[in-house]
């Protein structure tokens, strides 16, 4: 019982790690979720540019995979999952993103520049 303890609070410790590195290191955090009628929340992200982290959540009930092609970045999130991705960016632009299990649901993450 104590070793199933145990590793439930490291599992727990590795959880938190990633949030916390990321408030620590001054990260903006940004959610997008993945709605169960099929359709990201936003559809349009907006972010300043330099490093961030944008939060996954998986609201529905199928697979899902954050897609964007000129960011070079994908992640595939199982039903009722949350997961994240960081990114680095500097030139302001806008960049789609998809989901590659349902090629009709877009959205655009607009990187403004800083002030």
């Amino acid at each position: 019982m104590r070793t199933w303890i145990a590793l439930a609070a490291l599992v727990w410790a590795g959880w938190l790690a990633p949030m916390s590195a990321a408030s620590a290191a001054g990260l903006s955090v940004h959610t997008l979720t993945f709605k169960g009628d099929g359709t990201f929340e936003p559809a349009r992200l907006e972010v300043t540019a330099g490093r961030f982290k944008i939060v996954l959540v998986n609201e529905s009930t199928e697979a899902v995979e954050f897609e964007s092609l000129p960011l070079r970045k994908e992640k595939v999130l199982g039903p009722g999952v949350t997961s994240f991705v960081v990114l680095s960016l500097s030139r302001p632009g806008e960049y789609p993103f998809f989901d590659d299990f349902h090629p009709q649901v877009k959205g655009v993450l607009v990187v403004q520049p800083k002030p």
